[in-house]
């Protein structure tokens, strides 16, 4: 940002009370005509911050797609206190081949960041954008889907050891924090690595909109905008209750240890005790079952969707909760299921 309040990028400029679409050109393809990524950059009449809002970095992870749209183009942002950078599909390739990588060399375009100028394709994509929407903001917002055949809770991921990430984390609202440092190349990581506080946002699965995650991660935004100015008429939220899953939590990925057919006997964001059955794997006669228990007392972040595994394939993605967590969050499906807590 200019001294002006002016939004700068490599061909153009925004100034305050203006809005911006535009399709920004990042690569060209195999016949030489242009990858455009959609942007639109609103600079409200205000000063304040300026916050980008990103989703599918991975093609296929939809739910984002809309939660950066409706912020765009559907809230009345006459008020704005900042600028709202907003890039609904970071990963054109991807999601016009609704596939997860760019399908080039089948590279993680999420871990391509910050990129390189004179480096793969990939690279090359993630410095345009990096340059351009990322590295003039003040924050960030990262939003991600689970991976094809799985389903994740809505929850933040961030490293809660930088402060200024941790307070970003917080203002989102969610009642589930993991936090983690976060992969080299990732956008989350490569952002605050050089001054701009990100965290991913992860809801649901791939390949779809989910309404009532859309609207639960809009909540969030809004929350995020109280907390930092952005509008005057938001309110920071209070989820009901939260956690942050660190190293002193215990956390595990199950896994099968036989191929077979998933019957799944707990939704994702479900609280398990230890041994009880989460689901049963068996072979097509039905012939041979195996229970997968809970290995101790935890909340399931996410589970599988797709009921086909091969050995090694993760089952679900369960966190144990502090206690004081754990009363209320058993108090509170309790409620949902119409039974008595017992504890």
């Amino acid at each position: 940002m200019s001294s002006d309040g002016t939004f700068t990028y490599n061909g153009g400029k925004v100034l305050p009370g203006e809005r911006q679409n535009l399709r920004y050109g990042i690569s060209e393809t195999y016949l030489g005509d242009p990858v455009r990524i959609p942007v639109t950059i609103i600079n409200g009449e205000h000063s304040g911050p300026t916050i980008f809002l990103s989703a599918a970095a991975h093609g296929d992870e939809l739910n984002g797609i809309e939660v950066v749209r409706e912020v765009a183009h559907e809230w009345d942002l006459a008020d704005l206190a900042g600028t709202l950078v907003c890039l609904p599909i970071l990963n054109v390739p991807g999601f016009l081949a609704q596939q997860r990588y760019l399908p080039i060399y089948d590279r993680d375009l999420n871990r391509s960041f910050p990129g390189r100028e004179d480096s793969t394709s990939a690279k090359r994509m993630a410095a345009r954008i990096f340059e351009n929407f990322i590295e003039p903001c003040d924050y960030g917002l990262d939003f991600h889907t689970s991976t094809r055949g799985r389903t994740n809770m809505l929850h933040v991921r961030a490293d809660m050891s930088d402060d200024d990430v941790a307070r970003l984390a917080r203002a989102f609202g969610s009642k589930v924090i993991i936090d983690s440092d976060g992969s080299s190349g990732m956008l989350r990581t490569e952002a605050a690595a050089v001054g701009v506080p990100t965290v991913t946002i992860e809801m649901g699965e791939a390949h779809r909109f989910q309404r009532g995650l859309i609207d639960e991660a809009l909540d969030g935004v809004e929350s995020v905008f109280a907390e930092y100015g952005l509008r005057a008429d938001a309110t920071v939220r209070w989820p009901g209750w939260r956690t942050v899953i660190d190293d002193g939590n215990e956390k595990t990925w199950i896994r099968a240890d036989a191929g077979g057919i998933v019957d799944m006997h707990a939704e994702r964001g479900s609280l398990v005790t230890r041994g009880e059955r989460i689901c049963t794997l068996t072979d097509p006669f039905k012939s041979d079952n195996i229970a997968v228990e809970a290995p101790f007392t935890g909340l399931l972040v996410g589970v599988l969707e797709n009921p086909v595994v091969y050995p090694g394939n993760p089952l679900c993605h369960l966190v144990e909760l502090e206690p004081r967590v754990q009363a209320v969050v058993e108090r509170e499906q309790s409620v949902d299921t119409g039974t008595e807590a017992t504890s």
